[in-house]
């Protein structure tokens, strides 16, 4: 068993739902376990910069005015790739930095890249564990963050039907979630989603298109006050039928070298308006038939284009990711109190803090197309031909079922 009488907490990456309950879980194993757990500010930065400020002590004071159910990060975020700071001694300055503030470990939250950090500071003989943070749930274990930016996506779309609905208005919404598309896929299956674009699947526009037409008329013809909506949620990070990513090209790249994603929403609009003005005399008889027509004016649905932004990943946390928060910020502790490091925590389940080598976590993880498979059943368009041979597989679980709260 290690020597650890004081642990350093921080979160790196983009700020989320459920950080608050990660240091908070840490900080009350850690006082209950009788050693000291400090806040690290700003993420690697803070880290690397150690050596200038005195850490804060989560005392129970402290860590109790740390409001679990409120996103971001109380102890601050920041992208940094320590490997890319320019200086030939940056390992050895965290070592000292650490050693400096007798402190013994790390516990650090964030995603694949804060992960790939992690590792580097494993290979340079610094004892950490790693917890699984982030809203684009593009690991291999479920991190904490998700469930809000899901909650959030679903909310602001069903929110805009009202007034999609009261218009006669397309609405398009994207929102983050880089190369996987699963914030965009359960948080459109939430709201009702007509059509979700997500980066595991490339986009037929024409299939969008027919999609788009056939149910919007449908809802217009069968409505008793002549109204309808229709709503398209993509992922920041979708692509064509080609592999092209929709994104604006003077986006720049981040500190960890991925292309800034962004256009994505207003691509789809554009793209669906030109298949509108090139069928404008289809729109006209429809709205004509429905009386909305007005030369100039009404002559086809209108499209809109919604971007929220960074109000999916801010506000409150659901309960699902202040519970995990609190399970993998304590089970961190008691890792480490253990002598196991280098791992990233994965949950406590009937009692056992489980845990993958960090390396095997920040794998990426795509959704799984028989999951879409399975929504196309349910009508939901993907921008692609509904998979016509899906066959679900059956499985009888047997003995107990597994919880995961």
């Amino acid at each position: 068993m290690p020597n650890i009488k004081k642990l350093g907490i921080l979160t790196s990456g983009g700020d989320c739902g459920g950080l608050n309950a990660v240091i908070y879980g840490a900080a009350k194993m850690a006082i209950a376990n009788e050693i000291e757990l400090v806040v690290i500010p700003n993420g690697y930065a803070g880290l690397y910069n150690l050596n200038s400020f005195t850490p804060v002590t989560l005392d129970n004071t402290k860590v109790e005015n740390i409001k679990t159910a409120t996103a971001g990060s109380y102890a601050g975020n920041s992208r940094v790739k320590i490997s890319k700071i320019k200086d030939e001694r940056k390992w050895e300055r965290i070592a000292d930095n650490l050693k400096q503030h007798d402190i013994d470990g790390l516990i650090i939250a964030g995603g694949d890249d804060t992960g790939s950090v992690a590792i580097d500071l494993i290979d340079h003989d610094i004892q950490c564990v790693h917890v699984p943070k982030t809203m684009d749930l593009d690991l291999q274990t479920y991190s904490v963050g998700g469930d809000s930016t899901i909650y959030r996506i679903a909310k602001f779309l069903n929110d805009l039907h009202t007034t999609g609905q009261t218009h006669n208005r397309a609405i398009v919404m994207e929102v983050f979630g880089r190369y996987v598309g699963h914030t965009a896929f359960r948080g459109g299956i939430a709201a009702d989603a007509d059509c979700i674009l997500i980066p595991e699947i490339g986009v037929d526009f024409e299939i969008i298109y027919e999609h788009f037409k056939r149910t919007f008329t449908r809802r217009l013809n069968d409505s008793e006050v002549c109204a309808a909506t229709y709503s398209i949620v993509v992922a920041e990070g979708v692509k064509d039928k080609t592999g092209d990513i929709f994104t604006d090209v003077h986006s720049g790249m981040d500190s960890f070298g991925h292309k800034r994603l962004g256009g994505a929403g207003a691509f789809v609009k554009n793209m669906l308006e030109e298949f509108c003005r090139a069928d404008i005399e289809y729109w006209k008889g429809i709205f004509i038939q429905n009386g909305c027509y007005i030369e100039g004016i009404y002559n086809a649905p209108e499209i809109r284009d919604i971007n929220p932004g960074h109000l999916v990943r801010c506000g409150q946390t659901t309960p699902h990711d202040v519970s995990f928060g609190k399970q993998c910020g304590g089970g961190a502790v008691k890792l480490l109190l253990n002598g196991i490091k280098g791992v990233t925590v994965a949950g406590i389940y009937n009692g056992e803090i489980r845990y993958v080598p960090v390396k095997e976590a920040i794998k990426q993880r795509f959704v799984n197309l028989d999951d879409v498979a399975f929504y196309e059943q349910l009508g939901v368009c993907f921008g692609r031909k509904p998979e016509p041979n899906y066959k679900p597989v059956f499985n009888q679980l047997t003995g107990t079922v597994e919880r995961h709260l």
